[in-house]
């Protein structure tokens, strides 16, 4: 096969991506996902399931997944280390990727107005309303234990 050939498919494959409005391909973020999809967290794929779920009575967690280092290294460890430690937890677990699962992600960013987009990102909400919210300068260089506490004292103030 040329060279031109496969420049084609590139590019083919970068404009269904673009369309999708997806940044990451399947294989790179499948694995992320899973790390918290195995622990009980629920997928928030469309803009209505997210409106859908944070509308519910009680508490939803939210976490926005993220490719980058400091989801890997803290953010999604430390909500897990939360969730599995507290004798208070929210009513939902729930995730959406950030670069991946756009119009969602999109949608869960309206309900944290007036904050700006932020990944990775947790927020809480309590029927409905967003009662806190852990922005990426706030995981960025805190270690997974921190943010945990951080998370454990929301829960034991909301849930």
């Amino acid at each position: 096969m040329s060279f031109s050939y496969y420049l084609f498919m590139f590019v083919d494959i970068l404009l269904t991506l673009q369309k999708r409005n997806i940044m990451y391909p399947a294989e790179l973020v499948m694995p992320m996902k899973a790390e918290l999809t195995d622990n009980g967290f629920e997928e928030l794929l469309t803009p209505a399931k997210v409106d859908e779920t944070l509308s519910k009575a009680g508490t939803t967690l939210v976490m926005i997944n993220s490719v980058c280092g400091c989801s890997a290294g803290t953010a999604r460890p430390g909500v897990l280390m939360a969730v599995a430690t507290s004798e208070k937890k929210p009513d939902r677990l729930t995730t959406s990727f950030a670069g991946f699962d756009g119009d969602a992600v999109k949608q869960i960013r309206t309900h944290l107005l007036p904050y700006p987009p932020s990944s990775p990102a947790i927020a809480l909400f309590k029927d409905g309303q967003l009662v806190h919210f852990i922005e990426r300068h706030m995981i960025e260089g805190r270690s997974a234990q921190l943010i945990a506490t951080n998370l454990l004292a929301a829960f034991d103030e909301y849930c």
